[in-house]
């Protein structure tokens, strides 16, 4: 499998104000974009030929993966003008599909070796198309594709269910594998409720005409929906690996807690605590936490807000993420002030 497709054109509203300055795709997973971390895994599964569908407002991508990424592999570009569907968004990419190819959001990351499985059972079974399949709760039915199965046979499936209408606990999430026979079902499909193009319906039309569709369970996925979720996923990536710091940048009295990752022309000053501080209380007026100015310094300042914010996201307590432009504060959904931050 060299061909792997990934759909980034989407903004991220629901993640706002971190998406304010950069697509979802470009949020940073402990070093590198998100979109990245999803390249990685269809990377060790085999894929060297990447078709990345953007926004056509979002230069940073491009600009990204033309010369700053450390992906081994061809990465090419085009765009989805409106937001109008993944069925759209492939549709978009058909003309540089050559063959079969994997298809994934840049916005879903599964467990280690999942893609390799896939491609494994790929290459047993002849089918047109391979699904990565989980159990949802009937609130997570109502926002996925849910199918059908005859044993690994999917034989229906069925975007954003109303209640009671689903087929299945099953959900089909957004990492496939698909022969291009897929392709022939896009061009015509009918637009959604919500004017959208679905993935879906161009899947179900390839099991109405015979096409033979399977299913590979997962045990779980991370996914980018929320702030709460860029804390969720950047903490777990953080559990694996060493620091990564170069020691001489921080000052005195400064203690690093791990696990931590701070980027490589970082100077840290003096009585900072970087990392996670569980044993500390929370945050609050004239206190003092690290921040980093747009030279790349990290010197404590004073925070001025009445907040209460806290490291740590145990109980009930508010989780602060320092991200991009602001402060946020995961719990309350809203932008406490405004703060230059490394995330």
């Amino acid at each position: 499998m060299k061909q792997g497709v990934v759909l980034a054109a989407g903004r991220g509203q629901r993640l706002q104000p971190l998406t304010q300055a950069r697509s979802k795709a470009m949020l940073p997973i402990v070093g590198k974009p998100m979109v990245e971390r999803v390249m990685d895994e269809l990377a060790l599964g085999g894929v060297r030929d990447f078709i990345l569908v953007v926004s056509p407002d979002d230069r940073r991508i491009v600009q990204y993966f033309s010369g700053e990424a450390r992906l081994d592999a061809r990465v090419r570009f085009v765009h989805q003008p409106q937001p109008l569907g993944a069925g759209d968004a492939l549709c978009q990419a058909a003309p540089l599909i050559n063959g079969d190819f994997i298809l994934a959001a840049c916005d879903n990351l599964f467990p280690p070796g999942h893609v390799r499985s896939m491609i494994a059972r790929w290459a047993e079974q002849d089918v047109e198309a391979l699904l990565t399949l989980m159990p949802v709760t009937p609130d997570e039915a109502r926002s996925a594709g849910v199918v059908a199965l005859d044993g690994s046979r999917v034989t229906r499936i069925v975007e954003k269910p109303a209640p009671g209408e689903a087929p299945s606990n099953i959900a089909s999430l957004p990492l496939y594998i698909f022969s291009p026979r897929l392709l022939a079902h896009l061009a015509d499909l009918p637009p959604s409720p919500r004017g959208e193009y679905e993935l879906q319906d161009a899947i179900q039309r390839l099991i109405d005409e015979g096409g033979r569709v399977r299913g590979l369970p997962v045990e779980w996925r991370l996914t980018l929906t929320r702030p709460a979720d860029l804390l969720a996923i950047n903490r777990r990536y953080l559990g694996h690996g060493a620091p990564r710091l170069a020691q001489q940048s921080v000052g005195p009295n400064t203690q690093l807690v791990p696990p931590l990752h701070i980027e490589e022309g970082t100077i840290i000053g003096a009585n900072c605590v970087i990392g996670p501080t569980p044993e500390r209380p929370a945050i609050a007026d004239s206190q003092l936490v690290a921040t980093v100015l747009p030279s790349g310094l990290i010197q404590p300042r004073p925070v001025t807000t009445t907040r209460v914010l806290d490291t740590t996201s145990s109980g009930s307590r508010q989780v602060a993420c320092f991200c991009g432009r602001y402060e946020y504060n995961t719990r309350l959904a809203e932008a406490v002030r405004p703060s230059m931050a490394l995330c």
